[in-house]
């Protein structure tokens, strides 16, 4: 008898373990979302590129940095060009562009993956100089004070898996007229784009840190250990400054200080979380992030409290673009989504031929993104890798319905401007385009 009810327990118990292994792993394989609301944490007092974007320097720097804006927004809200282009010029760099240039003071500012640095003229196309590392890079520049802000990586070649956090790099403040090294931070590898905030430049490293330096001197301001690498870049608004790790987390600090106000993550699933590679997008009271999980994030920019969370592709490597209360982002499924900035909401979706890697641009009320098939696909991905036709897009940003194209061009985020241009950014090239007729004021 006794026997029978220690067997009748035991099977009992295994079924409720059953039941409560199946329960967990639904909760860890399932799309995990939640909505947002209109009413929590979201100011809509101004568009975001008001917040960071002082109106006196747009003339000299058009184009500063990374996304525009120290939000990055990735929004050229000053300038209304819209296709059709004819192309003034075509600069090529000798290796993939990763990141496109910064535009200031009549010249463009750009590196290619292979260690090359160039000062190219806007009206004309033409070289000014150029400076030839042998390193990787991966990072855009940023412009302010008459310097020009380059991270330099490891010695090529760059896809090195381990011991990463011992590999040396250096951040350089070139002269925008010369190219002269006016100083250098030798140091941890620098992936990150980075953010200029008044006299301090911002960036994060391998070694785990984001370190703030001294925009005129290179004096190291701060650092604050993250515990995690850091790829990705920081944005800024209102006194913070915000980071993505590779441990899936999004921390905020003061920018000025480096004082940690608050850290949140992304879903955990089977213990662990991927990374936010992507750089993050302030606006609206919010932080706007994209994780290589497939999920984009939005946390309160004050408290760092989740607001909403959705599936939105396969992997997210695109930083996502923030206009007009939507926010734009690409997966590597091929999917280009537009969501309501408060609820997260799918507002239309269009379907990519290829991975898209390249963080978008909205310029004259059209989103612009390429779409990629080299150097994506890998043996160990676990979803889906979309491998088809590489082109340029520009969709109507409140309808996603299709303005223009450029079909086997293009490669990541193709697209920054002045009051004159437009420069698109190839595989390898950067053209200087002009509208063919002038834009709606």
């Amino acid at each position: 008898m006794k026997k029978r009810i220690a067997i009748g327990v035991f099977l009992l118990l295994l079924a409720a373990g059953g039941a409560v292994a199946g329960l967990w792993y639904r909760e860890q394989t399932e799309d995990k979302t939640v909505r947002g609301s209109p009413t929590v944490e979201f100011e809509t007092t101004s568009e975001p590129a008001e917040q960071t974007r002082p109106r006196n320097v747009v003339k000299e720097m058009p184009w500063p940095m990374y996304g525009y804006d120290a939000a990055r927004t990735h929004v050229g809200s000053d300038f209304r060009h819209r296709p059709p282009f004819r192309r003034l010029w075509s600069v090529e760099t000798g290796d993939y562009i990763e990141f496109p240039p910064a535009v200031a003071e009549g010249r463009l500012f750009v590196a290619n993956q292979r260690g090359r640095v160039m000062a190219i003229g806007a009206k004309r196309g033409r070289v000014l100089w150029q400076k030839q590392f042998p390193r990787c890079i991966a990072a855009g520049a940023a412009v302010a004070y008459g310097l020009v802000y380059q991270p330099v990586m490891n010695e090529i070649p760059c896809a090195v898996r381990s011991n990463r956090e011992r590999l040396r790099g250096f951040l350089l403040a070139l002269d925008q007229e010369t190219g002269r090294v006016r100083w250098r931070f030798d140091g941890p590898v620098v992936e990150s784009s980075p953010l200029v905030v008044g006299r301090l430049v911002i960036v994060g490293a391998w070694d785990h840190k984001l370190y703030a330096f001294d925009a005129r001197t290179g004096k190291q301001r701060w650092a604050f250990d993250t515990g995690a690498e850091i790829d990705s870049s920081a944005a800024y608004g209102d006194g913070l400054v915000f980071i993505g790790t590779n441990a899936g987390e999004i921390i905020a600090l003061s920018a000025f200080t480096g004082e940690l106000r608050w850290r949140s993550s992304s879903f955990s699933r089977f213990g662990s979380r991927e990374y936010f590679y992507a750089t993050p997008t302030v606006a609206y009271g919010r932080v706007y992030a994209a994780n290589t999980d497939g999920t984009l994030y939005s946390f309160g920019a004050k408290t760092g409290n989740l607001l909403w969370a959705k599936e939105v592709g396969s992997y997210l490597y695109s930083a996502p673009a923030v206009w007009e209360r939507r926010v734009y982002v690409g997966s590597y499924d091929g999917r280009f989504s537009a969501l309501d900035a408060a609820t997260g909401d799918i507002r239309w979706r269009w379907e990519s031929p290829g991975a898209i890697h390249g963080a978008p641009t909205v310029l004259g009320g059209l989103v612009y993104f390429s779409s990629t098939s080299d150097g994506l696909a890998t043996s160990k991905a676990k979803r889906y890798i979309k491998r088809g036709a590489r082109g340029t897009y520009a969709l109507d940003a409140r309808t996603g319905k299709v303005v223009w194209r450029k079909p086997g061009q293009g490669q990541y985020s193709p697209i920054v401007a002045d009051q004159e241009r437009v420069y698109f950014t190839g595989s390898t090239r950067v053209h200087g385009l002009k509208p063919k007729r002038r834009a709606p004021s």
